[in-house]
Parts: C-alpha cells; sequence; structure tokens
C-alpha cells in the first residue's frame, strides 16, 4: 500500500504556479520515493523537516559506532590493574587493531546505504554494535582470557568505524546542495565526540562504587541500553530514500584520479592523526605519567584522556569555516606547520617529565588535527570543481555532472582511506618504544612526516597550477 504526498504552500524559489512538483510516494518499510531537496517550495513546506529529523538519528547512530570503535583505546589501560598480563606491544595491537578494521568497512559501508535503504541500513549497522558491546563485556571479565581472544573482540569494534561511511552517504541524499556542508559537519562532529565520550564515561562508570576493584565489564555493557534505542529510533523515525543510488562508476572514476590519491595522503595526516592519538592518548598518559592516568574524585575515577578527542572534535568545524574564507590549501598549510611544531615540542617537553606541559603540547597538536581534517576535507570538492574547469567539464553539461560525481564518490574514499592512520600512529610508537625504549624516535618521524606533507600541499595546491585551472583550492 502507498500513499502520496504533494507539498503546498509559497516560496520565493517555486515554480510559478505556487505549488512544488514534488510528490512524495511513501510505500511499506518508510520507502520514499520522488524525494527531491532541490526543488526550494519542497524543501522549505516539507523537506526540511524530514530531513533533520533522519538527521538526529543518524548522528545518534554514527556517536555510539564511534564509541564503540575506540572503546578499546581506554580499555586496554585498565587491563593491567584487572589482573591482565600483556605486554605493552600487545596492548598497543589492541588499540589499533579496531582502527585497521573499521578503515577497510568503511569502503563497503559506502554502498550500504544504496543496497539495503538509509534507514534499513542504521538498524543493521547499529544492530552490530550489539556483537562488540556484549562479548567485550564478557572477555575483560575473566584475565585468563588469551590475548588472541581479547584481539578478536577488538578488531569486531571496527565495525562502529565503518558506520561513519554509511552515515555521510545516507545524510548526503537527505540535503540540498546548499545545505549538505552544514548537515555533513554536524553528522561527522556528532560521530568524533564519540570518543571523547567514551574515555570520560568508562573510566567514572567502571569505577564508582567499585571499591578496590574495578567493574571493567560495564565499559561493554554500559553501551547496549543506548544502542537499542538508536536502533528503535532508526525503526520508528528513519526513512528509505529510493533516490539513493550506488555510484560505482563514479567512485571507480575517482579511483583512477591522481588528486584523489594525494587527498587520502593529506588526510591521512590530518584525520589519521587525530583518530590515532586520540585512541593512543590513555596508554601515553599511563606510560609516561602513571600517577596522572585516572585523577579520583571521590568514589570515580576521571582520566584527563578525552580532552585530546573533545579538542580535536570541536575544532574539526572550525577547520571547514576558516577553509571557506582562505582557502583549505593554506589552512592546511598552517594546520600541518602547528602539527610539526607540536609534535616537535613534545620531544623537548616528555624529557622534562611535566604533566600540564605534556597535556597543553598534546591539545595544541589534537587542534591542528581538527582544524586540519575540516581543511582537507572541504578541499576535495574545490579540487574537483577546478579540475572541472580545467578540462572545460563545466556546470550543467554531461561532463560537469560526470565530475560532481567523482567528486561525491571521492569524499566517501578519502575518508576511508584516511582513517588508516588510526592504526599507523599506534603502530609507529609501538615500534619506536619496541626498538629504543621510548617515544622521542616516533615524534620525530612525526615532524618529518607533517613537514613534507605541509611541503606537498604547498607545491601541488597553493602554488597556482595550470591542471587546476589556476584555482585557489
Amino acid at each position: 500500500m502507498s500513499t502520496t504526498v504533494t507539498s503546498s504552500g509559497t516560496d520565493v524559489a517555486a515554480p510559478a504556479s505556487g505549488v512544488s512538483s514534488v510528490v512524495l510516494t511513501r510505500r511499506r518499510g518508510r520507502w520514499v520515493d520522488g524525494w527531491n531537496p532541490e526543488d526550494a517550495h519542497f524543501w522549505v513546506s516539507e523537506g526540511r523537516g524530514i530531513a533533520r529529523r533522519n538527521l538526529r538519528w543518524s548522528i545518534f547512530a554514527e556517536f555510539l559506532g564511534f564509541i564503540i570503535w575506540q572503546l578499546w583505546s581506554i580499555v586496554v589501560v585498565m587491563l593491567p590493574a584487572a589482573g591482565f598480563e600483556l605486554s605493552s606491544s600487545q596492548l598497543f595491537w589492541l588499540i589499533s587493531l579496531p582502527s585497521l578494521v573499521g578503515a577497510t568497512l568503511r569502503f563497503p559501508y559506502t554502498f550500504m546505504v544504496a543496497i539495503f535503504g538509509g534507514r534499513n541500513w542504521t538498524i543493521i549497522s547499529a544492530g552490530l554494535l550489539l556483537v562488540p558491546a556484549t562479548l567485550l563485556g564478557i572477555v575483560v571479565s575473566n584475565p585468563d582470557t588469551p590475548f588472541g581472544v581479547l584481539l578478536l573482540v577488538a578488531a569486531l569494534g571496527g565495525v562502529g568505524g565503518g558506520n561513519f561511511a554509511s552515515s555521510m552517504a545516507n545524510i548526503t541524499y537527505f540535503f540540498p546542495q546548499k545545505e549538505k556542508g552544514w548537515a555533513l559537519g554536524l553528522n561527522a562532529a556528532g560521530g568524533n565526540l564519540g570518543t571523547a565520550v567514551a574515555q570520560f564515561a568508562v573510566p567514572i562508570v567502571v569505577t564508582i562504587g567499585a571499591g578496590a576493584t574495578l567493574n571493567i565489564a560495564l565499559a561493554g555493557w554500559m553501551w547496549i541500553p543506548l544502542i537499542l534505542v538508536a536502533m528503535w529510533g532508526a525503526w520508528r523515525y528513519m526513512d528509505n530514500l529510493s533516490s539513493a543510488k550506488a555510484d560505482f562508476a563514479g567512485s571507480a572514476a575517482a579511483l583512477r584520479e591522481p588528486h584523489l590519491w594525494l587527498m587520502a595522503l593529506l588526510y591521512i595526516g590530518t584525520f589519521g592523526s587525530f583518530i590515532g592519538f586520540a585512541s593512543v592518548f590513555p596508554k601515553l598518559i599511563a606510560d609516561q605519567f602513571p600517577a596522572f592516568s585516572t585523577i579520583q574524585i571521590g568514589q570515580a575515577a576521571v582520566s584527563l584522556a578525552f580532552l585530546g578527542a573533545l579538542v580535536g572534535s570541536l575544532a574539526r568545524p572550525y577547520g571547514g569555516r576558516l577553509a571557506d574564507r582562505f582557502g583549505g590549501a593554506r589552512v592546511t598549510v598552517g594546520a600541518f606547520a602547528v602539527m610539526a611544531l607540536g609534535a616537535l615540542a613534545l620531544v623537548t617537553v616528555m624529557p622534562m617529565q611535566s604533566f600540564w606541559a605534556f597535556l597543553g603540547c598534546f591539545l595544541v597538536l589534537f587542534a591542528a588535527t581538527g582544524v586540519g581534517n575540516g581543511s582537507t576535507y572541504r578541499m576535495i570538492p574545490s579540487i574537483f570543481a577546478a579540475r572541472g574547469i580545467a578540462t572545460r567539464a563545466l556546470p550543467g553539461t554531461p561532463a560537469g555532472v560526470k565530475v560532481q560525481r567523482k567528486a561525491a564518490a571521492a569524499l566517501g574514499l578519502v575518508s576511508a582511506i584516511g582513517a588508516y592512520g588510526g592504526f599507523l600512529v599506534p603502530q609507529v610508537l609501538n615500534a619506536s618504544q619496541l626498538a629504543t625504549g621510548g617515544y622521542t624516535a616516533a615524534f620525530y618521524g612525526f615532524v618529518i612526516a607533517y613537514v613534507g606533507l605541509m611541503v606537498l600541499t604547498v607545491l601541488v595546491y597553493v602554488v597556482p597550477r595550470r591542471s587546476l585551472a589556476g584555482q585557489r583550492i
């Protein structure tokens, strides 16, 4: 059974008749046909409300996805106190493997919305979070659990990392071009905050009222009610759009574009650094300043590690805003410069054994990664638009449509590739500790990498190039 709804009312951008040409057809399973947010009359009268309702529940589900994805980052520092005998290298693998799995899952997750529907896939992807959350609560309850089992459960947490790609792909279909940036920015920021919330809330919940022991199993159990709420909310309030189609041809074309790979490299440097340092920050504090690993407040323990992810998440929208004003490439150059200085300052500060100086340097580094996240992501559509001008693929022409499809596909692909930094950063720190007994060599390596990426950005995107029609990126 289906029903049709025709928008009515007035709007300056509406057709001369004063009535929208959009006719929505609703089918069983909350499928919606005829969605067209570019119709100004429909958007104002009905579309915006529907889109924002879907956005709210998408943000909530993605927020929980990030929590499960980064849950082991805070759990690993509690395992020794819970009776687990694991080496530092093993702890690094428990931290980094979810990022590796999550980054890989972002590729297939990008296409799941078109296959199953945005509402349906949000229910499924949120439901999948129950598996790693439940298993974490089980395996950390027994200190004799083999490391291989812990590693498997940590890997399953990677399903939360895939949620970002499907959530962003779903929301982009709901909003008109002029509001996509705002909607996708909210969606991304809401997800990123999940890391900070997990690192703040878990130590409090597992220690409050626990006495001399840790209720570490609660680190997994505590999220199950919220996951169930997200599944119910998606089932009750979200919609499937039949207009959401998988663009395999656009993705294939984007993969053949050299600028996609250059931007993926830059995004590994910005977002990869953010998610990598966010996941490893609790362990670095525990290793370098064990007295500050948790701060006792009454019966609860609080970790200040959440401040890194919080600062980076809140800085991201400002990176996009600065990019709109000054150009994404210039802002990205500035972000990499500050990241290099922040990493270099950490090399100087760590031997001083000053926790507050260490924390301050890291917060500057996190803020720069957040700004870089926003600016590099903003560069992608600008680059493809410039490539369209350079190749005379103008908007509205068949060639221009192909360029737009490539740009849309590139956003998803770059976000997936960039997430591999969440695996690389902890493993570089792990290798440094195994080889030298400390982290100084790793941070020198990060300084060199950031300077190299800064120079690359200047040479390719700040200096005017004919291949980009001399456009400011």
